[in-house]
């Protein structure tokens, strides 16, 4: 049976996350691949409850009850979600995932980086992504980016731009951390540009030749 594929897409918000996910699921699946798409908060039933808490509850939510929900989150949706899907051979593209919760938690809320990673990998057993994409923008970009689709901020959207300088960093420390796991991508490119870079780097994970990637655009 061919062997699931995790990748996770990870960045501060307006990186263009979606997007990218959109489009490589869209490769996948013109490979002959089974794909599902996913996001942390929000992938399950249940996720879909904790995320409304943690992104649009309109009250304060304490720093560490935050970081315990979307572990609640995380530790549900890989047992339920995507340790089934990966068992059964498919490629799972999944909008954040611990190194979220490193970033925003650990950093953002200044909970520290160790005992929130150490928190995330608990709920979901030491699973950890073949690839994490890391779309790097500089937050006033970003910002300019949230600005234009007219739509209301979420929680952590609307904190200071010191948070999210905050969130970069320990995203860039993240990816230096784990060279092997991360690909970091200038999100300032072009949407084409991004997309095959990160064909790129998949069809290496999954041992293709660089001709495999040419044949998709």
């Amino acid at each position: 049976m061919t062997r699931g594929l995790f990748v996770t897409f990870e960045g501060g918000d307006g990186a263009g996350k979606t997007t990218q996910a959109q489009l490589l699921e869209q490769w996948m699946i013109s490979r002959g691949r089974a794909v599902v798409r996913t996001r942390e908060p929000g992938g399950t039933e249940v996720g879909t409850l904790i995320r409304d808490i943690v992104l649009h509850h309109r009250g304060e939510v304490a720093a560490r009850a935050e970081a315990l929900l979307y572990a609640a989150d995380r530790a549900h949706h890989i047992a339920t979600f995507v340790r089934p899907a990966l068992e059964r051979g498919d490629v799972v593209i999944q909008d954040r995932y611990l190194d979220s919760s490193v970033a925003y938690q650990g950093a953002g809320r200044v909970l520290g980086r160790e005992e929130v990673r150490d928190l995330s990998l608990w709920a979901a057993e030491g699973l950890l992504p073949d690839l994490t994409v890391l779309l790097d923008l500089d937050p006033a970009a970003a910002r300019a980016r949230l600005d234009a689709d007219e739509k209301p901020f979420d929680r952590l959207e609307a904190e200071k731009e010191a948070f999210h300088q905050a969130v970069r960093s320990e995203f860039l420390a993240s990816a230096a951390a784990e060279p092997e796991r991360f690909l970091v991508v200038d999100a300032s490119r072009s949407p084409e540009e991004i997309a095959r870079v990160i064909r790129e780097r998949v069809a290496l994970v999954l041992e293709d030749g660089p001709d495999e990637v040419g044949r998709a655009d």
